[in-house]
């Protein structure tokens, strides 16, 4: 078999080529594999493939778009180490090894790295002194942690499959319902809804890499991503910058899911100070006044896969596409079909990587155990003390200087101050994956329609 074999994917399409619509499609494990890895994708790692891929006309994702570009611009200054501001950028998952076993991976991913303390002879590197990243925490003995160690491979090559199975077939509807082919093609069919095929034409499809963002980038922004996909050179659709965006409703409660659901709420009374600044006259945000630490929430929303975000808010966020993949994980997919039971779990809640979670960790996330090496010699890794450094607060001078550029008077200025909860932030992170807007429409209108 050729190299250019192995590098694709094959997928058979049902069409009816007269409405230009795909009625369903028909994949193995390795299309699958690819498709639920999108559900290990942290936010900030998604912006940057499609940025790569797509260059200048890459759609914008909502609020991630300029934030990434934000947070790309800014001065590596305002960093505590000199790795923080790559680790933000080029965010790692939980699930590297798995991507590196797709058969087509997106990703780019490579065996991950551990780091203890330059000092080879230094006790504390056999305890909590652990980073993925070098030069970004340091030693209890004070110094860096820089000294690559050797980790153990936790996912078995074994030639099966990535997440599911091997031999296993499955269903793939238009809005990226995956059901598994287990009572017959036409109970199937008729357990997702299709039920007349007459007209319906067979087309088979070889998908390569360039593919399969395509297919990332349709699954965010339209509504029938497959169908997209195969006629997109007939009536290709712009970006989401021409698309009408959602309105996110606000939910005060987005937090009472995690409680029966066994998500980590130890932060939910924390809460965090921010200073608005609105135009009085029409009710407008104009700009905030943050501290660090809302900041490096914001920035932390980069690092949460696209999995972790359906968990955090109950699979019910504005991307219905993503939302229907994983009730498909939750739902659809019976357990047999995984790989192991434990597969399942980590898809359906991922973890961030070990050592990513700071002090200052805002969102209720986990992290993964350290690898199997670290565990050995005892172990578990250590958390950043925060992205940011210290900064103080934006003078009075250079508000005034961003108002005069915006035209806008001192007396038509209304200063107020919000008290962001967790639950606040799930509303952000929701707003952030399709409103350009992401503060408006999670914290302003909401407070102005109560007002």
């Amino acid at each position: 078999m050729s190299e250019s074999e192995v590098s694709k994917l094959s997928l058979n399409v049902m069409i009816d080529k007269e409405k230009s619509k795909v009625l369903f499609a028909e994949a193995n494990g390795h299309v699958i594999d690819v498709l639920l890895s999108f559900l290990t994708l942290p936010l900030g790692k998604i912006v940057k493939i499609l940025e790569n891929h797509y260059g200048n006309q890459a759609p914008v994702i909502g609020s991630l778009t300029t934030l990434y570009r934000g947070l790309f611009k800014l001065d590596r200054s305002h960093f505590c180490t000199g790795g923080a501001k790559q680790m933000l950028l080029n965010p790692t998952s939980s699930f590297e090894d798995e991507c590196r076993r797709l058969k087509l991976d997106i990703t780019e991913a490579k065996p991950t790295k551990y780091f203890v303390c330059e000092n080879a002879k230094c006790p504390n590197s056999r305890g909590s002194n652990v980073s993925m990243y070098s030069d970004i925490s340091k030693c209890d003995c004070g110094k860096p942690l820089n000294r690559e160690v050797v980790v153990v491979d936790r996912l078995a090559s074994d030639g099966g499959g990535v997440f599911t199975i091997k031999s296993s077939s499955f269903v793939i509807c238009d809005d990226l319902r995956v059901v598994p082919i287990e009572s017959g093609y036409i109970q199937t069919l008729n357990n997702i809804g299709i039920t007349d095929t007459d007209g319906a034409e067979f087309k088979r499809l070889s998908l390569g890499v360039d593919d399969i963002v395509d297919l990332l980038k349709f699954a965010l922004i339209f509504p029938t991503p497959l169908t997209d996909f195969v006629f997109k050179n007939s009536h290709m659709r712009g970006s989401t910058t021409e698309e009408s965006e959602p309105k996110v409703e606000a939910e005060p409660e987005l937090l009472l899911h995690l409680i029966d659901r066994g998500g980590n709420i130890s932060t939910s009374m924390k809460k965090i100070m921010l200073k608005i600044f609105l135009k009085k006259s029409s009710n407008s945000f104009l700009f905030a006044q943050a501290s660090d630490e809302f900041v490096e929430f914001l920035l932390s929303l980069l690092v949460v896969p696209l999995g972790g975000v359906e968990f955090l808010l109950g699979g019910n966020t504005c991307l219905k596409n993503i939302d229907n993949l994983y009730r498909s994980v939750t739902d659809f997919i019976d357990d047999k079909y995984f790989r192991s039971p434990h597969t399942k779990s980590r898809l359906i809640n991922p973890k961030l990587p070990h050592g990513y979670i700071s002090e200052n960790q805002f969102l209720p996330l986990g992290e993964e155990d350290p690898p199997d090496y670290i565990t050995r010699i005892g172990g578990m890794g250590s958390g950043m003390k925060g992205f940011l450094t210290r900064e103080k607060g934006i003078c009075m001078a250079l508000s005034v200087c961003f108002l005069n550029r915006k035209g806008v008077p001192l007396s038509d200025v209304e200063e107020m101050v919000l008290q962001i909860s967790p639950n606040d932030a799930l509303g952000i992170l929701k707003a952030s994956l399709t409103s350009t807007a992401a503060l408006t429409d999670s914290l302003i209108d909401p407070m102005l329609q109560k007002r």
